[in-house]
């Protein structure tokens, strides 16, 4: 009157589908966790940059380095001396670019990240500060705006065009660049 081998092993096969969709739904869970904290931590790093430059006409001077030295980095993003490093373990950098604007990037986001956040609408407007944005599949460096840079109308970009633009389906490579006035 035991339990048979067959039985057994129908058990496990119940309990083993149960774990994988458990540990992908928690998966999934983590990556808009980590989207959500990446979202705030960018807003608040605008606001922090803006309101200690909102006395200037440009943000000149305004690097990664002084920003950790200002104290506008928050304290969850792990700033060494000089470094700083996304929820996802990928670079962020900072930096002051030309027309009275400066540009942050994040880098070693996963597909899914990327398109979530390159699709954030994140306002336009003097109000906002957005005035454009670069979507690649490829870390990305302080760079200046150009043809291949989302502006005015532009933003926020489709679901469809941060599909296209971030391609980066087998490694954390894809990459975000905002500018902000």
């Amino acid at each position: 009157s035991g339990r048979s081998m067959v039985e057994m092993l129908g058990v496990l096969a119940i309990i083993g589908v149960l774990s994988i969709g458990g540990i992908a739904g928690y998966s999934r869970a983590m990556i808009k966790f980590k989207v959500g904290k990446s979202l705030d931590q960018i807003s608040m790093l605008v606001a922090s940059i803006q309101t200690l430059y909102s006395g200037q006409r440009n943000y000149s001077g305004l690097t990664l380095k002084e920003a950790i030295s200002y104290g506008v980095i928050s304290p969850d993003m792990k700033a060494s001396d000089s470094t700083v490093t996304n929820v996802f373990a990928g670079s962020v950098l900072l930096g002051e670019t030309a027309g009275a604007a400066f540009q942050i990037v994040y880098n070693g986001l996963g597909q899914e990240a990327c398109v979530t956040m390159a699709s954030s609408d994140w306002g336009t407007g003097s109000s906002a500060g957005l005035i454009g944005m670069r979507v690649s599949d490829q870390e990305l460096a302080l760079a200046e705006m150009d043809a291949e840079t989302y502006t005015g109308t532009d933003l926020p970009i489709t679901i469809s065009e941060a599909v296209a633009k971030c391609t980066c389906r087998e490694a954390s490579t894809c990459a975000i660049g905002w500018y902000f006035q």
